[in-house]
């Protein structure tokens, strides 16, 4: 696509969602759209007020693009979230190497920029307007040292530019808006800039050069090969993505943003930039089904964490440091295009019964290799107590939706149980077992459709993508006549040309009350694998996969029509359904992985 130049001074105008890549360390990340516009970046967390908010309608961007007019492109460095934003220029080609310093350090943000011209002379302008807490904290104490290095502070955050000798502050005609300049650089010439962030003081300023080569050592050492999957470049691609959003802690967040539609002027705006329970649950499950690597042991650190602090009380989700996520509100910009803006989620005022057998399951993984200790022995046990004493209480599933028995909730309680009491000592495994039985057959006196099919709850009799999960987990046999019967259900009824959707919301077409939902497309892949029939499994996963744009991001949902993604982004439990699906789908079926055969 050919763009003109950004006018200098300028907010960059939104893209659609295919176009950002994300460049993230694990305690923040960052989204840099095709002019070279960081457009969101929360600093110092995850869960903080934004520096660059002007995706969702706020005045903070940092932009280096090029002059005149050109074509765009880019890439990820292989295995790293490292971006190389490109542009074909009329005078040749320039390069913008993006990253955040990584493994990111809690208290302090580091980004990287270099730019090189890679053919011919490049002619840049480059804006930093470093506005916190949303675009409402102005610029103060902006100055600028004797080599060149300008510092200042907005909100609570003090930043310090280096590399920007030549940049002159702006004014709005009521505050100093930013800093701005232009670059200009001979063929073959590269130029770094270096923007630190930080509450505290900020220690001595990074080398560059150094500072590139430790971000670039650490990624090779944090993201293993995964070579024997279907899709070896796009399996580490996705583990990488979610490396990103790993903090220290072991949470990860479900997504970069908030605020970003599912649906235009629909209302479905959501903050996900906190850690849910099932979410790390899934990442951890489809970690181990590639291997012991270390983000399966961030997922059990994490969720054991969560239920030795609140057991049976655990919520669905957390700040990625276990605080309670805030009630819901609203920050006064204008939005992401056919959106609005929203901070905070009421998720925390919800039961969601799945994540406590998510949380079983999760532990099963990671005892099959070896990874789970006496700590997460206990942390299952709490899980355990949890779906004894809450199976009857009515919660919100796992869309998040109004109080009611749901199917789904109680037989991936009954997977979890069942997953975990094989290797249990006799006592518990005898309890566990027991009480996953009980629960099939409650379930299956209640929510058995008038078809043979499961149903979504005593009361909705209609189909859900939900309900294939639970034969994948091992609630029940693959060759069930409900998990069969369930299966071409949902396939003739909430499925199109290879994409899936949740469940039906009214009487309109599936593509206009939402878009195909990424992580159910992917669970089809699964279902039809487990049935044996590889070639559908294949079509299905080959169609989901190509979901994204250019930077191999995903978000939760995909408009078929337009071919364009919907919602938060990235969305971290599409990429970990990637990566499982292309593990699972490169060996031949075997019922449920990790579980031995059972008598129906």
């Amino acid at each position: 696509m050919t763009r003109p130049h950004l006018p200098q001074h300028d907010v960059p105008p939104p893209h659609v969602l295919r176009e950002y890549a994300l460049i993230a360390d694990g305690e923040r990340g960052a989204l840099v759209g095709p002019l070279g516009d960081i457009v969101w970046l929360c600093a110092p967390r995850w869960d903080a007020g934004a520096l660059f908010s002007s995706l969702i309608g706020g005045s903070g961007h940092y932009t280096v693009s090029p002059r005149g007019r050109f074509v765009w492109g880019g890439y990820y460095e292989d295995g790293t979230l490292i971006w190389r934003n490109r542009w074909i220029t009329g005078s040749g080609i320039v390069e913008s190497r993006e990253a955040l310093a990584f493994p990111g350090d809690p208290r302090r943000a580091v980004l990287l920029r270099r730019i090189t011209a890679v053919e011919g002379t490049a002619h840049l302008t480059v804006q930093l307007e470093p506005h916190a807490d949303f675009g409402s904290g102005d610029l103060r104490e902006v100055r600028r040292d004797e080599d060149g290095t300008w510092h200042g502070r907005s909100g609570a955050l003090r930043w310090r530019w280096s590399g920007a000798g030549a940049a002159r502050p702006r004014s709005d005609g009521r505050r100093t808006a930013g800093l701005a300049m232009d670059l200009r650089l001979d063929p073959g010439a590269s130029h770094d800039l270096v923007l630190e962030l930080s509450e505290e003081p900020l220690p001595r300023k990074p080398d560059p050069s150094r500072a590139w080569s430790a971000t670039e050592s650490a990624w090779r050492r944090e993201v293993p090969d995964l070579e024997n999957n279907l899709a070896p470049g796009d399996s580490r691609h996705a583990y990488t993505v979610l490396r990103g959003l790993t903090a220290s802690t072991g949470g990860m967040v479900g997504a970069v943003t908030t605020s970003l539609p599912e649906r235009a002027e629909e209302g479905r705006n959501y903050d996900y930039r906190y850690v849910w329970i099932r979410d790390q649950c899934y990442a951890g499950q489809a970690v181990a089904a590639a291997g012991p690597h270390p983000l399966l042991d961030d997922a059990v650190r994490f969720v054991s964490a969560r239920l030795h602090q609140d057991g049976a009380r655990m919520a669905p989700a957390y700040t990625v440091d276990g605080g309670r996520i805030p009630d819901q509100s609203t920050l006064g910009l204008s939005g992401y295009p056919g959106g609005y803006d929203r901070v905070g989620n009421w998720v925390s005022r919800q039961f969601q019964l799945d994540a406590f057998g998510e949380a079983l399951l999760l532990f099963a993984a990671a005892h099959r290799h070896g990874r789970l200790d006496s700590d997460g022995w206990r942390a299952a046990g709490a899980a355990a107590d949890a779906i004894a004493r809450r199976r009857h209480e009515p919660d919100a599933g796992i869309w998040e939706l109004d109080n009611r028995a749901w199917t789904h909730s109680r037989l991936i309680c009954a997977a979890g149980l069942r997953s975990l009491a094989q290797d249990a000592p006799a006592g518990p495994a005898r309890t566990w077992t027991g009480l996953a039985d009980s629960l099939v057959a409650e379930t299956a006196a209640t929510s058995t459709h008038p078809t043979g099919r499961w149903q979504r709850s005593p009361d909705d009799p209609g189909l859900d993508a939900s309900l294939l999960l639970p034969p994948l987990r091992g609630a029940l046999p693959a060759d069930d006549p409900r998990t069969l019967r369930t299966l071409r259900a949902y396939a003739q009824e909430l499925t199109r040309d290879h994409y899936a959707y949740r469940f039906r919301h009214d009487d309109r077409p599936l593509a206009e009350a939402e878009g195909a939902f990424l992580l159910c497309g992917y669970v089809m892949a699964l279902a039809e694998h487990q049935q044996g029939n590889q070639e559908e499994a294949l079509r299905w996963f080959e169609r989901n996969r190509a979901a994204c744009g250019p930077p191999g991001l995903y978000t939760e949902e995909y408009d078929i029509g337009q071919r364009q993604l919907r919602g938060n982004l990235p969305q971290a439990f599409v990429h970990a359904l990637m990566l499982e699906t292309a593990t699972r789908l490169a060996g031949a079926p075997s019922g449920v992985p990790g579980l031995r055969k059972r008598t129906p």
